[in-house]
């Protein structure tokens, strides 16, 4: 996530478990499958479209490929539903998923992702 700095630890606490919820349900991935980051721009670095708030909230989402676009559309929901929960309009939300090739992630000690059981279904 990418913000303009100014929000509270606890603000920025809620960003990381409204964004983590919204995953779980539109992408069912499991709890403990939690890599996040907040980035915070002093404001004179962050350019953000006419009309936002500074409020303005860009999400960018690395994913394993798979996902249908009825599920990603599920998150776009999903996050914007969470995000307004905490005062943040769906109008200072953007979106962007980013989605590798399974070969293209190592993880595991050192394993491509193609090679592993993930323990979770990408065709949702």
């Amino acid at each position: 996530m990418e913000i303009v700095k100014g929000r509270s630890l606890a603000e920025r606490r809620r960003l990381f478990q409204a964004v983590h919820g919204a995953l779980m349900e539109a992408f069912r991935i499991p709890d403990d499958d939690r890599t996040q980051r907040i980035v915070e721009h002093d404001p004179e670095n962050f350019e953000i479209p006419p009309g936002s708030s500074d409020r303005y909230t860009l999400i960018e989402i690395t994913a394993f490929p798979g996902r249908s676009t009825e599920a990603k559309q599920n998150l776009y929901r999903a996050l914007v539903q969470r995000l307004g929960e905490i005062a943040i309009d769906p109008m200072d939300v953007s979106v962007v998923i980013i989605e590798p090739t399974l070969e293209s992630w190592g993880v595991r000690g050192g394993h491509s992702a193609a090679d592993v059981d993930l323990g979770f279904s990408l065709d949702v």
